[in-house]
């Protein structure tokens, strides 16, 4: 080991910056019997991240008024008809408004009690091939990427989860009621929005949301990674 470092020594009077760095990392490496990351590592901490991260996220998002009273993923009012909601409150009737817009997080919340499973199997199915990209990308890189290659599947997936958990919760009822009172009011342009498909966009849109904070807490702070994996891969990008 000595003839090592003296050799490591003599070598980087030659150097440039960036070849300093390298060589004392790699000889860092050397003394503490610590392994390159594999190519297969790399995808494993990244799924585990991104279970993690779904998990923790649906978790939170489905809790009594995880999305009605979080700002960043309540579902407001479908702003394409956004006339219909001004034109009630007008009318008094911001109150009947109002329980349509609880009753529509409360189906989103309901619905996330069932996306952990729909998730983590189209994370399992993700390749390894961008895996060394997205572990050295931003903070949310490999969110995006889940994002980017699964949210057409996991839409059609999901549909019929959120479509079930707005019936439950009487969304698609006080919705019918309110589209129809606007529509009896003389002279409007009678309107007929897809309920379910804007729930189902934006409940997607906020688990996605939880899904980033909690990868950029794995990556950031070293508490978040509680495995072994994933300190290791984590780790290996804040050296």
């Amino acid at each position: 080991m000595k003839n090592v470092l003296i050799s490591l020594a003599f070598l980087l009077t030659a150097c440039t910056s960036a070849q300093i760095n390298q060589a004392l990392s790699d000889a860092n490496k050397m003394m503490t019997g610590e392994k390159p990351l594999t190519t297969a590592e790399v995808g494993d901490g990244l799924k585990e991240a991104l279970i993690k991260g779904i998990s923790n996220g649906s978790d939170l998002a489905s809790q009594l008024d995880g999305y009605f009273k979080n700002p960043e993923i309540k579902i407001p009012f479908p702003p394409d008809v956004k006339k219909v909601e001004d034109r009630l409150r007008q009318l008094g009737l911001g109150g009947e408004v109002d329980k349509f817009v609880m009753t529509l997080n409360r189906g989103a919340e309901e619905a996330a009690k069932e996306a952990k499973p729909i998730f983590i199997a189209a994370i399992k199915q993700m390749t390894i091939e961008d895996a060394w990209g997205i572990l050295k990308g931003n903070e949310n890189a490999a969110t995006q990427f889940l994002q980017r290659t699964t949210t057409a599947q996991l839409k059609e997936k999901f549909a019929p989860v959120v479509q079930s958990a707005l019936n439950k919760v009487n969304a698609t009822k006080y919705y019918t009621d309110i589209v129809t009172r606007y529509n009896s009011i003389p002279m409007v342009q009678k309107v007929n929005p897809d309920l379910d498909d804007y729930a189902t966009d934006m409940a997607i849109q906020g688990l996605f949301t939880m899904i980033a904070k909690e990868e950029k807490n794995i990556r950031q702070d070293p508490v978040a990674r509680t495995t072994d994996l994933l300190k290791r891969v984590f780790g290996s990008v804040n050296k």
